[in-house]
């Protein structure tokens, strides 16, 4: 258990995160000309291979730590409120360190997801110095098997590490949906973050391009019995996700592209993790038009998307700017084998 002076000092950090969002928040409201949420990918590498994940490959090499830094000032010239660091597994990053102080340097909140297995006591103290205010880690299974090797038999003893050392927040994700063969999991491992005093969300696994898939009977009676255990705060912000259980489209107005961006290990300009190609433009070259442009276009993925943190930075604009359809474009050349949007 963390001692009085620990707990102290967390409240306190704690304390100034809330009063840094609410203010976010406030200027998230009274202009819509700025990216409240980035994903940044300093390495597309991960040391797992779970089957549901199209986000990782097993040989790629990191940002070089520059370039990063080059990125990250980019979002800071946009106003971007909050960068959260993910990947592949960002801890593979060799010089992570350097790019959290990069993002806090800039004046934006600093998030990292992780799939929990590099962390041990002296790397949890490096992030607090660093300066990171936020990370989440997703659970997916009690027991490892076939689909996931992120289980709570492995990471308890992590789990129990950033009890002890972290001073920033800790979310705990577990999910239910295609591929989870044991969906009672889900309230396992949500009882044991709110036991180490972490918070805890559920999610739905979303198909390879980020659709939904309907949950049976059962997951969904765990799927609301994990929502019951939720506390409010903004990554409680998902709603839609009542109907995508339900197998349900949402209506709603996407700001991917604007008011959330994702930026790839190439650097560029992704709608999200599973919309990769759209509008493909290098963040180097992103102007305020762009935003503007993908404001007000509509994505016809969005009545399926399971995608929460896109879903949640809209919502501060869900009732202003009506969207249009995007005029029919070519790929753009850069994008790839990127992945898109029919």
């Amino acid at each position: 258990m963390p001692s009085a002076v620990t707990s102290l000092r967390r409240r306190a950090k704690a304390l100034h995160r809330n009063l840094r969002g609410a203010a976010m928040a406030s200027r998230a409201l009274a202009s819509t000309d700025h990216p409240l949420l980035a994903h940044i990918i300093p390495v597309r590498r991960c040391n797992l291979a779970c089957t549901y994940c199209n986000e990782f490959d097993d040989f790629s090499k990191p940002v070089p730590t520059e370039e990063m830094f080059s990125r990250i000032d980019k979002l800071g010239a946009l106003g971007t409120a909050v960068v959260t660091i993910s990947g592949g597994e960002p801890l593979l990053h060799p010089e992570l360190d350097d790019v959290i102080r990069r993002i806090r340097s800039n004046g934006m909140i600093a998030g990292l997801i992780t799939n929990g297995y590099l962390l041990v006591a002296e790397r949890i103290q490096r992030l607090n110095r660093a300066g990171l205010e936020w990370l989440q880690i997703s659970i997916d299974n009690v027991n490892p098997d076939e689909v996931s090797k992120k289980s709570l038999k492995v990471l308890d003893k992590k789990l129990q590490l950033l009890a002890e050392h972290a001073d920033f927040h800790v979310n705990i994700n577990s999910v239910v949906g295609s591929g989870i063969h044991h969906p009672q999991d889900a309230l396992t491992i949500g009882k044991r973050a709110i036991e180490l005093g972490f918070t805890s969300t559920v999610g739905i696994i979303h198909d390879g391009s980020g659709q939904l898939q309907p949950l049976g009977e059962e997951e969904r009676r765990i799927y609301h019995e994990m929502k019951a255990m939720e506390k409010r705060s903004f990554t409680r912000i998902n709603a839609f996700q009542d109907n995508i259980a339900q197998g349900l489209s949402n209506h709603w107005r996407c700001r991917a592209g604007a008011r959330y961006l994702y930026i790839c290990e190439d650097g560029l300009v992704h709608y999200c993790s599973q919309q990769r190609g759209y509008p493909g433009v290098p963040l180097a070259t992103y102007t305020r038009d762009d935003m503007r442009r993908e404001y007000l276009t509509e994505k016809s993925c969005a009545p399926h998307c399971t995608v929460s943190c896109v879903h949640q930075v809209s919502i501060f604009d869900s009732w202003r700017a009506p969207q249009h359809p995007a005029a029919p474009t070519p790929a753009p050349a850069s994008a790839g084998e990127l992945v898109q949007i029919k």
